[in-house]
């Protein structure tokens, strides 16, 4: 019994794995589609043909459809509640602490414009796959306010995101 239990626990810690290498893998193969797709592009433009070229850009529009499809597929899987459930197994990682700012708390919303000050080097998380947060996009990063985190757009100064009570 001990050992059905034992093997039981090993299969469920290695599906995750394999699940993460099969999509490496199905993005490693939709870009060998890209380059193998050009590769005819340029063929058919070396015939002249333009009925050919015409269908190769149409082979190659699709294949970078469906890399861009996996890649987003691939990012999916950091749900904007993926943090909650580490959260509650990692209680110390987010111990609020005795942390306070040289402000005082405002409870931030998306869409409001914030002074640089807000989101200064001394409160962005520059770990943030430590907690389990969403990936940010160019341009983006996430601070702490308090016990609150908060997405900022660092080009404009715009809250794109907040996720309040996240440190406990």
């Amino acid at each position: 019994m001990r050992s059905f239990i034992i093997t039981a626990l090993m299969a469920a810690t290695a599906l995750p794995v394999a699940a993460q290498a099969q999509s490496a893998g199905e993005l490693r193969h939709d870009r060998r589609e890209i380059q193998e797709q050009r590769r005819d592009l340029d063929r058919a433009y070396r015939s002249g043909d333009p009925d050919r070229i015409r269908a190769e850009h149409r082979d190659l529009r699709d294949a970078r459809q469906e890399y861009r499809e996996d890649i987003a597929d691939r990012n999916r899987r950091f749900g904007r509640d993926d943090w909650r459930g580490w959260r509650d197994r990692n209680a110390r990682l987010y111990a609020a602490g005795d942390w306070r700012a040289p402000f005082r708390y405002t409870a931030f919303r998306p869409g409001v414009r914030i002074a640089p000050n807000y989101y200064g080097t001394r409160y962005v998380i520059v770990d943030p796959w430590r907690y389990h947060l969403p990936p940010v996009r160019f341009g983006q990063t996430w601070v702490r306010h308090y016990n609150d985190v908060v997405l900022v757009d660092t080009r404009r100064g715009y809250v794109v995101d907040v996720i309040r009570g996240f440190y406990r």
